[in-house]
Order: C-alpha cells, then structure tokens, then sequence
C-alpha cells in the first residue's frame, strides 16, 4: 500500500524534472526505474518511463527502455512495437547518413551541440546497442516459440553490423582529418586523472570491435538450424567462433551440426539467462591545458564519459535441470561492449571536448589581456560542461548459455546459488526450443510459451531469491 501512495508523488515530481532536456538527469530517471523493476515492479516502471517522457513525440531511449521493462514482464507482443519504433528510428537515421553523410551534422544542429555540450546532441544509440537491438527482439520471437520471426531479426542484425562497419570506417576518417586540421592529436591515455585501465582491460581488447556480438551470431545459428537450414546455421557458429575463438561452445555446435540427430521424443534445448543491467555512463573532470597564440597557459576543466559497472545482481554460475547440475557459459557482456564502444568513441569525444576546451581557454584569454590585475589561468566553473551520460541502462548486461537434449514434457529449472527460488516450471514441446530467464537484482522474470500454464497462455513468473 505504501508503494502505491508514492508512486504517484514521485511521478508527479519527476514530470517536473523532465520538462527541460538540457538538463535531462537520465541517470536519476533510470535509477528510479529500474529500483521498481529490481522489486518486480512492472506496472510502476513503465508508469514512471511514461512520466519521464511526457513530450507527445519520444525519443529512441524511450522505446528502448519501454520495450525492456515490457520484455521483461512477458509483454511481448508490446515489447516488440516499442522496439519496432526503435527500430524504424534507427533505420531512418542512419538511411539517412548513408545518402547524406557529413552534411547531415549540420543538419542536425550537432555542430552547436558540440560546441555547448555533447549531451545536446541527438541521441542515435550506440552501435552495440542498435545490434543488441534486433538481437533482443529475436529473442522475443524465439520465447514463443516463432522461429520464423526471429530469422527476420537476425538478418536485420547482419544487415546492420555491415552498415555500422562502413559508417564507422569514414566516422574514423574524418575524425582523425578533423583532428589534424586542429592541431590536437590527443589519447586518452594523455588525460591526467582519466581512469584509463578500464578501457585497457583485456576482456575489452580481445573484442574485434564494439558492436559484433558472438552470441547474436550463436543464437542465429541455432535459429537456422531450428529451421533445417544447415548452410546458413553454419556461417552463423563460423562468425561465432571468429569473434571468440577461446570459446569451446561455439566450436561445438559447428561439429554438431553433423551429428546423426536426436531421438523423436527430445529436443535439442538452448537456456538462456540474461541478468543485471547495462553500466551506466557518469562524468569525470580533467584538467586540460591549453597554450594559446600569445604564450598563455590556461587550464580549462573539461568533462570525458566513464563507465560504471551495475552491481545490483550477483552471478549466476550454473542451474539445476530436473536436480542436475548444469554449468553456464557467459557469452556476452553489455559491459565489455560498451567499454570497447567507448574506447573506439574516445578519439571523436576528445576532438570535441577539446574544441570547447580551446574556446573556453580563449575567452579567459581575452579576459587576462584586458584586465592583468585579475589574471586567471584556470577557466571558471562551466555548469554546462559535463559529459553525455545518456545510454540503454535496461539492457540486459551478461547473457549466460547452457544447451542440452531434454525429453519433451515438463522439466523443473532451478538457480542453485539462489537459495530461496521455487523451482521453474517448464513444457518441452518442440524439435527446437528457447528457454529464457532474467535475473534482476534478487527477482527472476521467466516467461514465454514454455512456461504456460493451464489458466494463462503466457505466464509471467517473478520470483523472489531471498
């Protein structure tokens, strides 16, 4: 009952909040959401996403966000026109950057953007997250059981890996030209006080780039074959094991496509387990010097992105099928992929950042020659300066895998190291079939075709791990 008096004064407020974009807190926003979510609160996060963005016309987080919460609590036939509208946003833009390339910045208002701060820019999404996208609506698909549908999405997926590759070989092109006309040829490693190990992980380095995914590749080769298109599921375990060679998963499932078949009364069955959520992006201040044509150094304070890992959700390192153990492999890290991301983004976010830098420098500059007595060589405190922290925090962070032959019928799931869950029940009915699980903070979400009951067609079950 207590829950319910707040909610409405809470959103109440945050209408209030949300009125001036410039100043949108969408950390806060999505803090307040997702605490409603970790609590199995469905209703009240998509109440709360609703009252975030009360403009008649929404914006690509919107629908990312919306479509999570709604994926999550077994609404996926909602959950997929919210992505769709996702979806057709992404399509649009980048049709459109592919017929107008740079000219489109201008056209955007980035340019000014830029020059204020990054988080006025237009928020297009990034690159992991337009894969993750499509590969998180195939998902929906495949939870009940459309393996036709999922196909479609997975082919998006390719689709868009091979524009994102093109687009971002020019993006790097005209940077580092941008960069050269400029004159500021910096790393991130030369930021003083950057936090520049994270970036240099070797779970970040070992990844080809920021936006391919070996489980989006995985799960389309499942998909082919589900389909009985053996030459197309074989490409797609190939692309796998391209991406993580180390994984011995993947290169089991390319030798068992050659395998005799199972027996008529099994299925070949692939769990998924999705859990936490997406790192966040918050803001560091950096020191950056600049020395001007007349030989004055001023220190202007400017703002660079870090990312800040979600620890609201412990590890689930195995389950329990019908009492035997089976061991889980992580095959994707939302927060591997955006660090990459990131990593790949800093030399663009430097060029930037650095601009405003110089022309903050200037100004101080201009203002030390006209008046000596009161010399500054520190830029004074910019508000407006602080990095874009805007980023899909409701996508799911670590996707784990198990795959193994059931016998069709009713099998029970259990997480071992969640003491407290009552086991999931689940019908096998299918040649081929998904199970997907999300773990969120101490709730488990499990829906889909498998968990139907009797007296509902689509069961939600939210379960609580303490």
């Amino acid at each position: 009952m207590r829950h319910s008096l707040l909610l409405p004064l809470l959103i109440a407020v945050v209408v209030q909040l949300s009125g001036c974009g410039a100043y949108r807190n969408y950390d806060l926003e999505l803090e307040q959401t997702s605490d409603q979510l970790k609590a199995g609160n469905i209703d009240a996060s998509l109440a709360l996403i609703e009252a975030h963005n009360p403009d008649e016309e929404k914006d690509l987080l919107y629908y990312f966000e919306k479509g999570s919460v709604l994926s999550a609590g077994g609404e996926f036939a909602q959950s997929q026109n919210a992505w769709r509208s996702a979806e057709k946003i992404v399509i649009e833009r980048q049709d459109a950057i592919e017929t107008t390339g740079d000219k489109l910045l201008a056209a955007m208002g980035d340019h000014w953007g830029s020059i204020i701060n990054d988080k006025l820019r237009r928020y297009d999404g990034y690159d992991y997250e337009k894969v993750m996208l499509t590969t998180q609506m195939a998902l929906n698909q495949l939870a009940v059981n459309d393996f036709d549908g999922a196909r479609a999405d997975i082919k998006k997926t390719h689709e868009r890996e091979a524009l994102i590759a093109r687009q971002r070989e020019r993006e790097y092109e005209r940077v580092e030209e941008a960069a050269k006309n400029q004159g500021a040829r910096v790393h991130y490693k030369d930021l003083q006080g950057y936090p520049v190990v994270m970036l240099d992980s070797p779970a970040v380095i070992a990844l080809k780039n920021g936006y391919q995914s070996a489980f989006s590749h995985y799960l389309a080769g499942f998909t082919y074959e589900a389909l009985g298109e053996k030459d197309l599921a074989a490409p797609g375990y190939r692309q796998a094991i391209e991406l993580r060679p180390d994984m011995a998963f993947f290169q089991q499932a390319l030798r068992d496509l050659d395998d005799p078949g199972r027996k008529a009364d099994e299925s070949d069955v692939l769990i998924i387990v999705q859990s936490g959520l997406a790192p966040g992006r918050s803001s560091v201040r950096v020191p950056y010097p600049v020395k001007l044509a007349d030989g004055q150094v001023i220190v202007a304070n400017v703002s660079f992105p870090v990312m800040v890992a979600d620890t609201s959700t412990a590890p689930i390192n195995q389950l329990g099928i019908d009492g035997r153990q089976q061991k889980l492999i992580a095959v994707n890290s939302i927060t591997d992929m955006s660090l990459r991301t990131l990593r790949d983004d800093m030399p663009g976010i430097i060029q930037r950042t650095t601009y405003r830098a110089f022309l903050a420098a200037d100004v101080q500059g201009t203002d030390n020659r006209r008046n000596p007595a009161k010399a500054s060589y520190v830029t004074r405190y910019d508000g407006f300066e602080q990095a874009d922290t805007r980023v899909w925090r409701t996508l799911p962070n670590l996707t784990q895998v198990t795959r193994l032959r059931l016998k069709k019928g009713d099998h029970l799931i259990s997480l071992p190291n969640a003491p407290g869950t009552a086991p999931l029940r689940i019908r096998i009915d299918q040649n081929h079939q998904v199970i997907g699980v999300r773990v969120l903070g101490d709730r488990v979400f499990a829906s889909g075709s498998a968990f139907q009951t009797a007296d509902s067609a689509a069961a939600r079950v939210v379960s609580g791990l303490k």
